[in-house]
Order: C-alpha cells, then structure tokens, then sequence
C-alpha cells in the first residue's frame, strides 16, 4: 500500500516528466503524443517507475528505446524542475503502457471485426 508521502511524490514526478517527455517529442518527433499513465516509487523513494503510453503505437519501440537511452539526461531535468520538493531523485525506470491496446482490441473484438470464435483453430476441428 503506497503511503500519501510517495503518492505525493509520484505526483509530482508524473506532472514534471510530462512537461519534459511532450516537450522533448514536440522539439524532435512531429506527431508524436507521450503520456506518463502512471508512476509508482518504491516506500524507500529510491525508484520511480513511470508507464508511458505513445502514440502511434508503430512507433511505440523505438520512441521508447529513445526515452530509455536518455533516461540520465531525462532524470537530471527532473531533478532541476524538483530540487525545491525532493532531496534526492529516483532513479526512473520506464515501461510502456499498453492498456490502451488492450481496450481497442476488446473494443474490436465486441463489434465483430476480430472475433476469437471465428478462428478455426479454437473450433475444436
């Protein structure tokens, strides 16, 4: 159970990482959206994991191997933007959120157009 201190945190964290990941895509990447669904940090605040979800998904795999590769630099503005609110900064872990997926798949799949019944492979044949 996350404590009201690292909810705190991780609000703050989500709101700075936002400014700075659309900031970064509207600079170098036209037509791309980034979005931190969520971020935890751990009860010792030393991790922070933040869920990002990009679109368009066909580029999903390579904005994120970006974000990845940047992380020190990702975190050293965060650390700028929070040095008045935390004493020291997590280190920030990213994964992609893919619940956006999800919901148009299950969306597709209640309007017909990828049905799982119609595969022949689920008939039993």
């Amino acid at each position: 159970m996350e404590t009201n201190r690292q909810k705190k945190i991780a609000g703050v964290i989500q709101k700075d990482l936002v400014d700075i990941l659309q900031g970064a895509a509207r600079d170098g990447m036209k037509g791309v959206v980034i979005s931190v669904t969520k971020v935890q940090v751990t009860s010792d605040l030393g991790q922070a994991k933040a869920y990002l979800s990009i679109f368009p998904s066909d580029k999903k795999e390579e904005i994120m191997e970006g974000v990845v590769a940047n992380t020190p630099m990702i975190r050293h503005a965060l650390a700028l933007r929070t040095k008045n609110q935390l004493r020291r900064m997590p280190e920030l872990l990213f994964f992609i959120d893919d619940s956006l997926d999800y919901i148009d798949d299950i969306d597709k799949a209640l309007k017909g157009k990828d049905n799982p019944l119609k595969d022949d492979n689920l008939n039993g044949e």
